[in-house]
């Protein structure tokens, strides 16, 4: 980034510069997430007014990203993400819909009242819960037991799955997963994952 935005000008040779490039690194990581997310949605949905409104801010932030170090730090980043947060839970709601039966089957196996965003599942043992459908998005998951799960459809965005148990679980059509929940996860070699992620070393340790 420094190449790019500062002419190659790192903050130990220029320490007054520090400050604009940690601001300028961390929009940029934000700006990336949503990016991420946003490429995503835009395979998940098949709604014509949906897919503009992916691509349009799919171009937002591109423009955003081509500017120079001072319009990407006066970026107005929280507006961004909340337009990318409100698009991204539409693109969650059509592409969990073919999932509406499973869905309810696991509300009422679990208890209705615990399979939803921002749900407390800390060491939860959740293997004999149908989750395919599931709106698990910012859900904390530390600990849990997915063990050979089904997690297609299930919205995993922002999630938290720190040591996780998901040995033989099959992720491939989860929602929203990345790299770092990934990493921050327990796994082997049958865990499934979407093609776009790798599996850590330490699952094949």
């Amino acid at each position: 980034m420094s190449q790019t935005l500062f002419g190659g000008t790192s903050w130990k040779e220029r320490p007054d510069t520090s400050a604009d490039m940690f601001g300028t690194f961390a929009v940029v990581r934000q700006l990336h997430e949503m990016l991420w997310y946003l490429v995503e949605a835009a395979e998940l949905t098949t709604m014509s007014d949906l897919a503009e409104q992916v691509n349009e801010l799919r171009s937002e932030i591109l423009r955003t990203l081509d500017d120079d170090a001072s319009s990407i730090l006066a970026a107005d980043v929280a507006s961004i993400r909340a337009d990318a947060r409100s698009t991204l839970i539409e693109v969650s709601e059509e592409a969990r819909g073919g999932y509406a039966a499973a869905a309810a089957a696991a509300a009422a196996s679990a208890g209705v009242s615990e399979l939803h965003p921002a749900a407390d599942l800390v060491g939860r043992d959740l293997r004999s819960v149908r989750l395919c459908g599931a709106d698990l998005r910012g859900a904390y998951l530390i600990a849990a037991d997915l063990r050979r799960g089904d997690l297609a459809g299930v919205d995993l965005l922002g999630a938290d799955l720190r040591d996780a148990r998901l040995d033989g679980a099959d992720l491939s059509r989860a929602l929203f997963l990345t790299q770092l929940q990934v990493d921050a996860a327990q796994g082997d070699g049958a865990t499934v994952l979407p093609p776009a992620l790798r599996r850590p070393r330490h699952w094949l340790g």
